[in-house]
């Protein structure tokens, strides 16, 4: 009894405590504040071009376009070796804008394949960074239709399959 209460009563201890603390709480900010600001750019800089199509665009019902196979990327992560496998679908409001954007698949495939590649598997094991992943590939898709057909033609893509190994 007397001994915990020397602990507790020590205030190097204390001292530690709150330093740990405030650590904890000061890389939760930062984690916090980067998630903020990815997702406020990314989301202002596709906001402009994607909003004036959707009004235009809003009635018409959804369609989703699967891109197969499915991507398989390996990479490094500490001297180990990783595979990712991620099956994706398209959403659109425009099935001719998507069948023309068929056309230009091997060069969104590159893309994705090399965005894939280039993650930390630490950063895509928690949700919120395989969220930022989808929101990444979006853009890059989004991309490639705005420099070859002149429009935005997807909405988003979708992780229907996710797998991490």
């Amino acid at each position: 009894m007397a001994k915990s209460e020397a602990v507790v009563k020590d205030p190097a201890t204390k001292g530690k405590i709150k330093l740990i603390v405030l650590i904890v709480v000061a890389l939760l900010l930062a984690i916090g504040m980067s998630v903020g600001a990815t997702w406020f750019f990314m989301h202002s800089a596709q906001s402009k071009p994607v909003a004036a199509e959707t009004a235009v665009v809003g009635k018409q019902p959804a369609i989703f376009e699967p891109m197969a196979p499915a991507f398989v990327a390996n990479y490094n992560q500490n001297g180990r070796q990783r595979y990712m496998q991620v099956s994706i679908t398209m959403q659109g409001r425009n099935q001719a804008d998507l069948d023309a954007l068929k056309v230009h698949m091997p060069v969104i495939r590159n893309n994705l394949v090399m965005l894939f590649s280039g993650q930390d598997f630490n950063t895509l094991a928690t949700p919120v960074g395989q969220e930022m992943l989808r929101q990444k590939a979006t853009a890059s898709v989004q991309e490639v239709a705005q420099k070859e057909l002149g429009k935005v033609v997807i909405e988003q893509l979708l992780f229907t399959n996710f797998v991490l190994q």
